[in-house]
């Protein structure tokens, strides 16, 4: 078992899920070297690169609301003093195993990606009824109400 195996639960699955990042185009899996520095900070094995690539675009789906097809990964449950938990090798496991202890626990619902088409980053709404829709009101919230707004004066403009 590894020393420094990783915390399953919402903070690893918001990391993973944050290995794409849409606002900047760019995917900590595409630089082999990259991933398996993010992999050793977080305490797992990197894994094959297009599995976890696979199990991270479900995953993204999964937290989005929609369906999808999640490819197996290999999980191992371990006993201890009156605890009984899941243990993971790769990143792409331990993703899954973070997903599992969430929707058992039914958090799941909180892991969400940002409600900007030009963000999209994961966060975990941690809001008292779980309705933020932003990673920041302050950054994509206020773009978004300034969209809306916008929008809506052109609309009066066009009307008048």
């Amino acid at each position: 078992m590894r020393t420094n195996a990783p915390e399953l639960g919402a903070d690893y699955l918001v990391a993973f899920l944050n290995t794409l990042d849409v606002e900047e185009q760019t995917d900590a899996l595409d630089d082999a070297a990259a991933f398996e520095s993010w992999a050793r900070e977080h305490g797992v094995d990197a894994g094959e690169r297009d599995e976890t690539r696979r199990v991270r675009d479900a995953l993204r789906l999964v937290v989005d609301g929609e369906a999808a097809e999640l490819p197996a990964v290999q999980l191992t449950t371990t006993c201890g003093e009156g605890a009984i938990g899941l243990s993971a090798r790769t990143a792409a496991e331990a993703a899954v195993a973070s997903s599992v202890v969430l929707s058992i626990q039914g958090k799941l619902g909180r892991v969400k990606l940002c409600g900007g088409d030009d963000c999209r980053w994961a966060f975990y709404d941690s809001s008292r009824n779980g309705s933020r829709q932003w990673c920041s009101m302050e950054v994509c919230g206020n773009r978004q109400k300034a969209r809306t707004y916008r929008s809506r004066r052109e609309e009066q403009t066009d009307q008048a």
